[in-house]
């Protein structure tokens, strides 16, 4: 709600602040943080203008903060508001086509009380020289180190092209010969629709025809395939993969820690009509009934493959984060091991674009398990333009499908369960 004699649309800006605040100073999920961010703001538009800004902030941060400190004398220190209100203010007139006057004029209440001045004689400076923001964004620092030792040059320069705006929007569908949508189709049962589409006006939705998966996250399933017998999707929150395993024919369990994410999976068993049974628990803890044909390990993560959508966790995966979840993950991997069959079948995925997440966690666990072999993908269960590792594991990298549209960093390996 706008305070007494406020401009027109600082309350979204407001929230907006309190955003990137939850974002880069106290770690928060941009997604998580947005309830209670817009809690003030009446109306969906407003919020979700607050979201476009701080997500837009988030894509072009390091951007932002080299046009602030190229004019101020003395640098701003990283948490102080007259920065973020400067960031907000300018990516408002250097991406998303605010007029500047309205730009400033917005932000300027949001440090009432504080270096009003500066803040207002820093953008007046910056519009006046005719300040730009790259075509090709800038790297947070210590991702961009990380991902060029691990990965090269050229996927850390796909990655930043690929942060500059949001990707695509890609949707599985439950009956793969549904024809539903007229839209591009990289695999079969996959379509890919335009980003900002509005998902619940597309057609098939009201009747549960799909749901919104990216094509990458949608290769853990299809690497497990149709099949008859018990599948446990395990760490399945918000649930794509569990219901594209409902819809391969398996009798699926979900399994979810959390009660909140379970709801979104219980929302979409309804929408799809698709069955399966949820288990709400933590997987260190849980045990099946018996053992299964196919255990899915969609496991916790950094999350930083999916940056394209979520710029926040390459602000939030630190390498502690990143230590902490491997650790998380080889817990679940082991625990998971002894519930699959002789003969059945194990995939284990992270929407990561950590070693220390994937190819490193694969290593370790078939160091310790004797009985478990990677069983590489075949061509049809792949889309073209992404191949397996001579390992056999799977890995999508920046850079990946990118005449297409691109898509997210994941780690995906298919491991059989010696007979006995």
């Amino acid at each position: 709600m706008a305070r007494a004699g406020e401009p027109l649309g600082t309350a979204a800006r407001r929230a907006a602040l309190r955003l990137l605040d939850a974002v880069l100073r106290r770690g928060e999920p941009l997604e998580a943080a947005l309830a209670q961010a817009t809690r003030a703001l009446h109306g969906g538009p407003d919020r979700g203008l607050a979201h476009a800004i701080a997500a837009e902030t988030l894509r072009r941060l390091p951007d932002l903060d080299a046009l602030i400190d190229s004019a101020t004398r003395q640098r701003l220190p990283d948490d102080a508001k007259a920065r973020f209100a400067l960031r907000i203010a300018l990516v408002q007139a250097l991406s998303l086509g605010t007029p500047p006057h309205a730009a400033i004029s917005t932000v300027l209440p949001l440090v009432d009380g504080g270096p009003r001045k500066l803040v207002h004689g820093v953008f007046g400076t910056l519009m006046r020289n005719g300040a730009t923001l790259p075509e090709v964004p800038m790297l947070p620092g210590t991702v961009a180190a990380r991902w060029l030792a691990h990965w090269g040059e050229e996927a850390t320069a796909a990655a930043a092209r690929a942060i500059a705006a949001p990707p695509p929007i890609d949707l599985t569908l439950r009956d793969p010969a549904w024809q539903g949508i007229d839209a591009p189709m990289l695999m079969p049962g996959h379509r890919r629709v335009p980003a900002g589409s509005d998902v619940a006006a597309l057609p098939g939705f009201d009747e549960g025809a799909w749901w919104v998966q990216d094509i990458a996250a949608s290769l853990p399933a299809r690497l497990i395939g149709r099949g008859t017998g018990v599948a446990l999707d395990l760490c399945a929150a918000p649930g794509g993969k569990t219901l594209q395993l409902a819809a391969q024919g398996w009798n699926v369990t979900a399994v979810e820690v959390s009660e909140s994410r379970a709801a979104r999976l219980l929302a979409n068993r309804e929408r799809t009509r698709l069955s399966f049974d949820l288990a709400i628990a933590d997987v260190r803890h849980w045990q099946p009934a018996a053992p299964a044909q196919a255990v899915l390990v969609d496991a916790p993560c950094s999350a930083t493959g999916i940056f394209r959508r979520h710029p926040d966790v390459l602000y939030r995966a630190t390498d502690a984060i990143v230590a902490d979840m491997a650790l998380l993950q080889r817990q679940i991997l082991t625990r998971a091991a002894g519930w699959v069959t002789p003969g059945g079948v194990l995939v284990y995925a992270t929407c990561s674009l950590e070693p220390e997440e994937g190819e490193a966690q694969i290593e370790a666990f078939l160091a310790d398990h004797a009985d478990y072999a990677i069983e590489a993908p075949h061509t049809d269960d792949l889309p073209a333009g992404i191949v397996a590792h001579e390992r056999g594991w799977v890995r999508t990298l920046p850079g990946a499908l990118s005449a297409d549209g691109g898509c997210d960093g994941f780690f995906i390996a298919r491991l059989r369960r010696a007979s006995a």
